[in-house]
């Protein structure tokens, strides 16, 4: 394997098509599309600090890099790529790719980031500011992320997330298939039009949270400062703490040791297909408190 050490490479395309290399401590400044079309690469320690860095590249192992705010978009359209140890600064990262494998990456400004990719793996993985993380992606395993940016993981298919803490509105909109273990998620709107959405020694804190869900189950779970939960879901619901508030449940069973405000509307829900085991309900109402 041909490698380049300390190299500083400006200008269009500057290694554009080539293989079987390996770039150590080197900087990609100004001018487009550096790698474009490489394959069979390794990276390491290296500075991007312009745009488009990794397009349609194939086999790419990467460590210990860094992706400057400039090197925007800077992995599209690639396949069987690993990035280790990565400080990244730059939005609109790893779009349309496949085989995607993130450890020990900092994103600090995710936007539009992991789009449309599959096959992706991460692990200790940090995204800060990340509205619209993970959109439309797929088969998707992941373990100790925490992620701070709303609307994550709308759209994305067959995801296992574990150990993590999501701080996140509007997150698992439109998914499909997604399991979530032992972690905590804060947010609005969590779970909204979902598929197929269970949760597993989660705590949650939530407004709105878990509605319109097909086929949703928790199981040993809390529920903390969350209200007007499960409106129109379909759910298998094992809580460990107090509900403040149920609004609606289409179907199932909702299981807690207490729950603040039990609200079922006969004029738009049929409170008999769903069971609610509690043996403590502070007040019962046909109606919310706005539609009184």
């Amino acid at each position: 394997m041909k490698e380049l050490k300390q190299g500083y490479f400006t200008g269009e395309r500057a290694l554009f098509g080539e293989h079987d290399l390996r770039v150590v401590d080197s900087v990609f400044d100004a001018g487009e599309s550096p790698l474009k079309e490489c394959h069979d690469l390794e990276l390491r320690g290296d500075l991007f600090r312009w745009k488009y860095p990794l397009w349609y590249c194939k086999n790419v192992d990467v460590e210990g890099c860094t992706w400057f705010e400039m090197a925007r978009a800077g992995v599209w359209y690639t396949h069987n790529i690993r990035v280790k140890n990565a400080v990244i600064q730059a939005p609109k990262n790893f779009r349309r790719c496949t085989g995607l494998t993130l450890e020990d990456v900092v994103f600090t400004n995710p936007t539009e980031t992991i789009w449309a990719c599959k096959d992706v793996k991460m692990k200790n993985v940090s995204a800060a500011g990340a509205p619209y993380f993970c959109m439309n992606s797929e088969n998707l395993e992941i373990d100790g992320l925490t992620l701070d940016g709303n609307y994550s993981f709308d759209g994305a298919k067959n995801a296992v997330i574990r150990n993590s803490r999501l701080l996140t509105k509007d997150a698992f909109w439109n998914t499909e298939n997604v399991t979530v273990y032992d972690s905590f998620i804060s947010g609005e709107y969590l779970g909204w039009n979902a598929k197929n959405l269970t949760l597993v020694n989660c705590t949650v804190e939530s407004l709105q949270g878990m509605c319109y869900i097909e086929n949703l189950k928790m199981v040993n779970c809390k529920l903390i400062h969350t209200s007007l939960a499960f409106e129109y879901s379909s759910v298998e619901a094992e809580i460990t703490s107090r509900i403040d508030s149920v609004l609606n449940p289409g179907s199932g069973t909702i299981t807690a040791p207490a729950i603040g405000e039990l609200i079922l509307e006969k004029d738009f829900i049929d409170p008999g297909k769903t069971k609610i085991v509690c043996k403590a309900i502070d007040e019962c109402f046909e109606h919310p408190e706005w539609r009184r």
